[in-house]
């Protein structure tokens, strides 16, 4: 399976127009890949949320996550943080501690979206990193428990519903408790199993002024919703 970069968000405006909220609030996702966002630009171009890379693994903490969450701070928009996984190197617990001691965790404060686990092919060639599906299904709960007893938030799931049929075996049982982030065109097809909707949607190829294409399946107020409360 291929690597899904970092996605890009171009919004267009008429000239001499205010840009108007819409109906699905716009996002980016950045890494360490975009270590120089023009936040000021970012929220003229009427994007709303950003995720933004913090680690992955075990041992990387990406160097611009703590000025790119300022810099999305500094211009009031609703961010928060995923977590790249690599379930070949230490188990889900060990990356989720990981992740929230290094800038993953969630506040209620109405600005701080629930961490992402993020779960595509590996750098290493391996999709599945060695594991078959329950070894997989186990890993993601072992993250995604830890995650949620110490932050009071289940983890938002990052996933193509291809690489999670293949390497959960298509586990529906994620649905009842994790918000699901697809990565997929702007017509997404089906989801994974136990699905009935995502709730992000990062769905263009890297493109324009702003680094990550995504929308929320929802309003602006439930966007804040959203950030607020589990």
């Amino acid at each position: 399976m291929k690597w899904i970069a970092p996605l890009s968000l171009l919004v267009v405006a008429v000239a001499g127009s205010p840009l108007e909220k819409r109906a699905q609030p716009q996002g980016i996702d950045v890494s360490d890949h975009q270590p120089n966002i023009n936040w000021g630009q970012v929220k003229a171009n009427g994007v709303e949320f950003a995720y933004i890379k913090a680690t992955e693994g075990i041992t990387f903490i990406s160097p611009p996550f703590n000025f790119q969450r300022g810099g999305a701070t500094s211009v009031d928009l609703i961010r928060g943080a995923y977590h790249f996984a690599r379930p070949e190197q230490s188990p889900g617990s060990a990356q989720a501690n990981f992740f929230i001691g290094n800038g993953g965790g969630w506040i209620a404060d109405g600005r701080t979206l629930p961490g992402v686990l993020h779960l595509e092919a590996g750098p290493n060639g391996h999709p599945c990193y060695g594991l078959n599906p329950g070894s997989m299904d186990l890993w993601i709960r072992d993250f995604s428990n830890t995650y949620r007893s110490r932050t009071g938030r289940f983890p938002v799931i990052y996933t193509t519903t291809s690489w999670w049929q293949q390497c959960t075996g298509n586990n529906p049982t994620f649905a009842s408790t994790n918000p699901l982030w697809i990565a997929a065109p702007a017509n997404p097809g089906a989801l994974p199993a136990g699905w009935g909707f995502y709730t992000f949607l990062q769905h263009a190829a890297d493109s324009g002024p702003n680094p990550g294409q995504d929308v929320f399946n929802g309003d602006s107020a439930g966007l804040r919703r959203f950030a607020a409360s589990p």
